[in-house]
């Protein structure tokens, strides 16, 4: 039996394993696809206290072994729910059961679709979540990036880099994401911003050639026609699997405070996928030791 079992492997689940075993508390974490959860399909990160520049993928190598170095255990499961048994718990996975004292959940989110007919058809086939993953498949061809936050901006900087054209469709009359990452668009000659304005449609046979839009001020509906399309236009929390064990918001965030606390002693909740006004890995690794330190002061009192 472990201490603690974390369910996910981004910055907050990995930052309870590493408090955690610094308590000298046995850790196992379970994540069911990325280590280093939804910060790897950022190309750049320069916002991070003490580092001046490094990509999403070489924070969570470094965080990995940092976690490896402290001798905590790292599985590859998918966690499909948790049993309450009072002073210990039970963790579900697709893969078998495993028993332990507290739980810390810091499941993420995922990306927000479009909600188009066919979108999942094309995933894959000309629709992408991720720039840093794809965007090499598209050198030299005409991409749409759809949103206009901080994640969209940064990847249609890192695609017009390689693709002959980039659109950024934005629905919103202005682009939400950083001044700094503005600027920086505005100086590629081969960026064009499309501001208010919404996909309603995807086009294509097998393979996705272009998109349908419509300008929300005028109503006028044209297509434009696109080798690729990138989404960004947000996130969302997959919390369903422990709903009878931790308490969801209208969204489906876990009801939780800066505590990282839940209905269940024992179990507690971190980063992304909790209620909370900002969503940045400063707050995911701040959530990750709160809920480890707690979490240690729980199976302390039993």
């Amino acid at each position: 039996m472990h201490d603690i079992i974390v369910v996910g492997a981004g910055p907050a689940g990995l930052t309870a394993a590493l408090y955690a075993r610094r308590m000298g508390k046995s850790v196992l974490v379970l994540e069911k696809s990325t280590f280093g959860g939804q910060i790897t399909f950022s190309p750049k990160i320069e916002n991070y206290p003490g580092t001046m520049q490094m990509s999403g993928t070489e924070f969570a190598d470094r965080l990995v072994e940092q976690v490896l170095a402290q001798d905590a255990e790292i599985e590859m499961e998918t966690v499909t729910g948790i049993e309450d048994h009072g002073d210990t718990k039970t963790v579900v996975t697709e893969e078998g059961r495993h028993d332990c004292r507290s739980v810390i959940i810091a499941a993420g989110v995922r990306h927000r679709q479009l909600g188009l007919s066919r979108e999942n058809e094309f995933v894959g086939e000309g629709i992408s979540y991720c720039a840093v993953c794809d965007g090499a498949f598209y050198k030299g061809q005409h991409v749409a990036m759809v949103g206009g936050g901080n994640s969209a901006l940064q990847e249609a900087i890192l695609l017009s880099e390689t693709c002959s054209k980039v659109t950024v469709v934005q629905n919103l009359p202005f682009l939400t994401g950083e001044q700094s990452l503005q600027d920086v668009l505005a100086t590629r000659q081969n960026v064009e911003v499309i501001l208010s304005t919404v996909v309603t449609g995807l086009l294509g046979d097998s393979t996705l050639t272009g998109i349908e839009i419509r300008n929300e001020e005028s109503g006028e509906v044209s297509t434009l026609s696109v080798d690729g399309v990138f989404v960004a236009i947000g996130l969302e929390p997959v919390n369903e699997a422990f709903a009878e064990i931790a308490a969801l918001d209208e969204r489906g965030y876990f009801d939780a405070d800066e505590a990282c606390t839940t209905k269940t002693p024992g179990v507690y909740v971190a980063g992304d996928c909790r209620k909370k006004g900002i969503r940045q890995i400063t707050t995911a690794v701040a959530d990750g030791a709160t809920a480890a330190l707690a979490a240690c002061r729980y199976i302390d009192s039993l």
